[in-house]
């Protein structure tokens, strides 16, 4: 039996589309990952929730991948204009900035962690 004193757990519920490079990188840093079975909307998109125990020392290493794998970020969307435009062009999709991906995290205290 593996048991450490202390830590936190991670809970994340990520976008399924942000799941696979957000593992990914955490897995990279030596940081493991149990997928929880979840439901609900997130924006009207699947959703995934993680399970994280870290080590205090790793914790400011595995928000911040969540916060840039997951997180809120910048991206171009094309929407239709209206059918009562009148400008020029109004037959073409028009590029919207839109803010994708996003993430809630909750971090709880542990008492102990152990791996058998």
């Amino acid at each position: 039996m593996n048991e450490k004193k202390g830590g936190k757990l991670i809970l994340a519920i990520l976008q399924e589309d942000d799941y696979e490079a957000t593992v990914e990188e955490l897995n990279h840093h030596q940081i493991y990952v149990t997928k929880l079975s979840s439901t609900g909307g997130f924006l009207k998109r699947r959703n995934i929730t993680v399970m994280i125990g870290v080590e205090e020392s790793q914790l400011d290493t595995a928000l911040s991948i969540l916060k840039t794998c997951a997180g809120h970020r910048q991206s171009t969307a094309y929407a239709m204009p209206s059918s009562g435009s009148y400008y020029p062009g109004s037959g073409s999709a028009v590029p919207v900035p839109t803010v994708i991906g996003g993430a809630t995290v909750f971090v709880l205290d542990v008492d102990t962690m152990a791996k058998f």
